[in-house]
């Protein structure tokens, strides 16, 4: 190829800027190729500020598409809508899509009829309940992109049961650890914890917001009561989702909880003030993805309050363990006693993902 290869990275919101930044880093610093970045704006965040792109060294996004709330429906439909005009006003030789978001599995659609060539990174990932937007978007993903990078030898075999040829599966590790090795330095001298009082006794970091743990009354009711005893063991911090909070506020039991000697609630953080607090915890009590990889990654100790995880390596080689809502303050007691596995970083958790998303791109562009 004569020109460089033009290469859209696309991202919906602030998680999917986290994993696209070391990616861009390690494609402008490579001559063969010409990156753009693209956002669809399918969520309006706060903490996306142009502060945020500094601390990620990204420039602003070379489209915007705009798309903004709605619907799984609207936002897929407005996503394609908006990138095919965008694709076909400057015909990229490959789009790269992350995660698992409508915005993936729309861009990942248009790509398909238009024959861009489309990279999915982080593929492979499945639960295996399909009730679960999320899961729905990463099998449309996978069954239409090109090339398929892997977290994890799990997402190897996951795209080989469902038929995926070989030679479109690459693993090439877990990206957001790279990006925690990108801002290493910031969380580090980042002290969060003083700044909120911590340091008198070990605590532990909540993130709770999906809908079958907070939008039932019970469920959520019975999380309240056993954060509630877990706080004499331990401090929780915990910054609470907008969705969360509205439940709480709704099923009365907000006030209850804040008012718990020992447990914080507070707004939702930004990357380096949470890492910085994740970094120091005794452990973490969640539903999220993102924090499963990261615990793992750094050893400490990760109660996932939901019945499975798409990230199941965390679980058989991490720190990870899949707890129910009533056995919640059982987990945390053998947590903060020791009686919990040390785990280890699974392969090429290293830090060094993006260069290799860098090498398979000039390898299938034919550069040596």
């Amino acid at each position: 190829m004569s020109r460089p290869a033009l290469v859209h990275l696309v991202a919906a919101a602030r998680p999917n800027f986290m994993k696209v930044a070391p990616l861009w880093h390690a494609l402008a610093a490579d001559p063969a190729f010409a990156v753009q970045i693209v956002h669809t704006g399918q969520h309006y965040d706060a903490n996306m500020s142009d502060a945020f792109f500094s601390d990620l060294g990204l420039p602003e996004p070379h489209h915007h598409l705009s798309v903004g709330s709605g619907t799984h429906a609207e936002q897929t439909a407005r996503v394609m809508i908006a990138y095919e005009a965008v694709a076909l006003g400057g015909r990229p030789d490959w789009t790269v899509v992350v995660g698992d978001v409508n915005s993936t599995a729309a861009v990942a659609l248009v790509c398909a009829k238009l024959m861009i060539p489309v990279a999915h990174l982080e593929a492979g990932l499945r639960s295996r309940d399909r009730s679960m937007p999320e899961e729905v978007n990463r099998l449309v993903t996978d069954v239409l992109a090109d090339l398929l990078w892997t977290p994890s030898p799990d997402g190897d075999e996951n795209l080989r049961r469902e038929g995926v040829p070989a030679e479109r599966i690459e693993r090439v590790g877990n990206i957001m650890l790279d990006s925690f090795e990108l801002l290493r330095g910031r969380i580090e001298a980042d002290d969060a914890g003083a700044r909120l009082g911590l340091g008198a006794r070990r605590y532990g970091v909540v993130t709770l917001h999906r809908p079958a743990n907070v939008d039932d009354r019970d469920t959520l009711t019975g999380l309240v009561a056993q954060l509630r005893a877990a706080a004499d063991s331990l401090d929780l911090v915990f910054p609470v989702h907008p969705r969360t909070r509205k439940q709480l506020q709704a099923f009365g039991l907000h006030d209850t909880l804040a008012g718990t000697p020992g447990i914080r609630l507070i707004e939702p953080l930004g990357y380096v003030p949470f890492m910085s607090l994740v970094t120091r915890a005794a452990l973490a009590i969640t539903d999220s993805g993102g924090l499963q990889e990261e615990t793992t990654y750094l050893g400490i100790p990760c109660l996932t309050v939901r019945p499975n995880t798409e990230r199941p390596i965390t679980i058989s080689e991490g720190t990870n363990r899949l707890v129910k809502p009533a056995e919640l303050l059982e987990n945390v007691g053998q947590a903060l006693d020791g009686h919990w596995p040390a785990g280890r970083r699974p392969a090429l958790w290293d830090g060094r993902t993006a260069g290799r998303c860098v090498t398979s791109l000039r390898q299938r562009i034919g550069v040596a």
